[in-house]
């Protein structure tokens, strides 16, 4: 997969994970930053389990990928928790 393919999924997924997990979203480069790291979290557990990780852009793909974006996310929230400025 291409890299530009890796920014979309991960934009796509990020999207998804931080509306799930948060209802706001984090930002576009922080959606998308996370988003890449959960395809790359979500594919690393899925080979684990004996399932085929990111296997390209499809449904399946994004899916495993926005799997790993809300594990990421969660990590992220109980790491940094929320900023009152």
């Amino acid at each position: 997969m291409s890299i530009i393919g890796w920014i979309v999924l991960g934009l796509i997924a990020g999207f998804i994970a931080s509306k799930i997990v948060n209802k706001t979203g984090e930002g576009f480069f922080l959606d998308v930053v996370l988003g890449i790291i959960g395809a790359i979290v979500g594919g690393i557990i899925f080979s684990l389990f004996g399932a085929s990780g990111v296997t390209g852009f499809n449904l399946y793909s994004m899916v495993i990928a926005t799997i790993g974006a809300i594990i990421v996310l969660v990590i992220y929230h109980a790491i940094f928790g929320r900023r009152v400025t």
